[in-house]
């Protein structure tokens, strides 16, 4: 296949992949000086009116959604044949397919790793969307300032494609495909993609072998209708003995034949993975229920990479993750099954910044902060983010019951970090400006003097999770760092709670 110099405004600089309907470019935008996934549809279809729609209800409806844990859409347009394309964002860090061709996952990585693919699948869910094909294939990983996010891609583009185009095709992967996605006039609805989300599970934790026939992603190693190892082979070989039984029950009533029998969707099943992962001997988890999944930083939904004495009612007291090194934590070693946290910045105990309680005070390396009465706090570094030294940056969660926070959305608290890498890269307004609550109504952004730190805040408030949450960044005196403070105030709090907790954030 020739190569095209450009599409639109965009330099190509190599193939991805291709498949029976798409093919996928790496290109390169010259204005954000970033580069670019571009999913062009096929030319033997782009004649056909109905797979030409299909083509663009993808992009006109990630577009539409523009959330994190989704592949994200930035523009569509037509090259000079007619045929449409998408500009998306490049998942770098290629799949999850990729991923389990070197070896299994650890145990606590892999859960970890399952509670973020149902969150972006819970996001489907609550606008309505059914996947139908959530495979290795389609889990994509993006590298970022945080991290690595989870990305859910294709939405089952490729069956849709095939159903508009008249061909007979099976509505999902052969091994993650619901059975009732066998039958053609089945209604299918969130419960095949529990059924999946539970397959991708025992996948995971090794329960069964992989092998057969796979669908592309948008990292474009193999797109839609190209062959591929995503399939789920028949034969157990069983869980690890690592694996909790309360994991294994979960996975398996989410695999169960009956749709009947499974979760309604993906909250449901992942509010159940977060309670079977809870430590027996630790704090209750949050009532079960419909929440919101986990989200971005700051977002009411996101997720919390807390370990250690600040890990909320998650996986590390039972199954607890390792850093492993710098391939460790390239990786998801910084994720936690805090299914229903804020922060998607932890923090965590041991191998940062000495921590020091004094009367009402909470330190953690250079950083101090002043405790609102009844409140306590925990951690001594931010998970995932190392300094210039090597060493996790200082952070701190402060709460009534700082384990319990991230996970119990009546808890008001408060995650506070101080970062050096942070501050080379962007200031206090970009920082806030990068977390953004989609789904909350947002006030007027303010400033705020407090103990020599000007204060970026940013407040809102939100119908679902947690009522208010603000987030406020400032930079240290003498450019230590930039201080970041996620707060969820009290409901009794005052107007004023904010700017004094603020104020009693120290750096020395």
């Amino acid at each position: 296949m020739t190569s095209p110099e450009r599409i639109g405004p965009y330099r190509i600089e190599r193939l991805l992949g291709t498949g029976s309907f798409a093919t996928v470019w790496l290109g390169h935008d010259p204005l954000l000086d970033s580069r670019v996934a571009i999913k062009v549809l096929a030319e033997n279809w782009h004649h056909d009116l109905r797979v030409r729609e299909r083509f663009l209800d993808e992009a006109r409806l990630l577009r539409r959604l523009d959330d994190e844990r989704l592949i994200r859409v930035h523009a569509a347009g037509e090259l000079a044949d007619g045929r449409p394309y998408s500009v998306m964002a490049w998942a770098d860090g290629g799949s999850l397919r990729e991923r389990l061709a070197g070896g299994p996952l650890p145990v606590p990585e892999a859960l970890d790793l399952l509670a973020e693919i149902a969150s972006g699948v819970a996001v489907l869910h609550r606008h309505g969307v059914v996947h139908r094909d959530l495979t290795p294939g389609n889990v994509l990983f993006r590298t970022g300032p945080a991290g690595e996010r989870v990305l859910i891609a294709d939405l089952g583009l490729a069956k849709s494609l095939a159903a508009a185009s008249g061909l007979t095709a099976r509505a999902g992967t052969p091994g993650y495909m619901a059975p009732e996605q066998d039958d053609p006039l089945a209604v299918v609805d969130p419960r095949a993609d529990v059924y999946g989300l539970g397959r991708l599970g025992l996948r995971l934790v090794g329960a069964w072998q992989a092998g057969g026939a796979a669908q592309g992603s948008a990292t474009g190693r193999a797109g839609p209708g190209r062959a591929g190892t995503d399939a789920v082979g028949a034969d157990a070989v069983g869980p690890r003995r690592e694996v909790p039984p309360e994991v294994d029950a979960v996975l398996r009533r989410a695999t169960a034949r009956r749709p009947a029998d499974r979760y309604p969707d993906a909250d449901a099943f992942h509010a159940a993975l977060r309670r079977a992962v809870a430590p027996a001997d630790g704090p209750a988890p949050a009532p079960p229920g419909r929440q919101p999944s986990p989200g971005s930083p700051g977002r009411p939904s996101s997720p919390s990479p807390l370990r250690g004495a600040a890990a909320p009612a998650a996986a590390a007291a039972r199954l607890r993750v390792g850093r492993g090194g710098a391939a460790g934590r390239r990786r998801l070693g910084v994720l936690a099954l805090g299914a229903l946290a804020l922060v998607a910045l932890g923090a965590t105990a041991g191998d940062g910044p000495q921590a020091r309680r004094d009367a009402g005070t909470w330190t953690s390396g250079p950083l101090t902060v002043r405790l609102p009465p009844g409140w306590r706090a925990a951690g001594s570094g931010w998970a995932g983010r190392y300094g210039p030294d090597g060493r996790l940056e200082p952070a701190l969660v402060m709460s009534p019951d700082p384990r319990r926070w991230a996970a119990d959305p009546t808890l008001p608290g408060a995650f506070v970090g101080l970062s050096a890498t942070i501050a080379a890269r962007t200031g206090p307004v970009g920082f806030v400006a990068e977390r953004p609550h989609a789904e909350c109504a947002a006030a007027p952004v303010r400033r705020t003097r407090q103990a020599g730190v000007d204060w970026v805040v940013a407040r809102f408030t939100c119908e679902r999770g947690r009522p208010e949450i603000v987030e406020a960044a400032g930079l240290a005196p003498g450019r230590a760092g930039l201080i970041y403070a996620q707060v969820t105030p009290p409901a009794d709090g005052g107007a004023d709670f904010v700017d004094v907790l603020l104020a009693g954030v120290r750096v020395g």
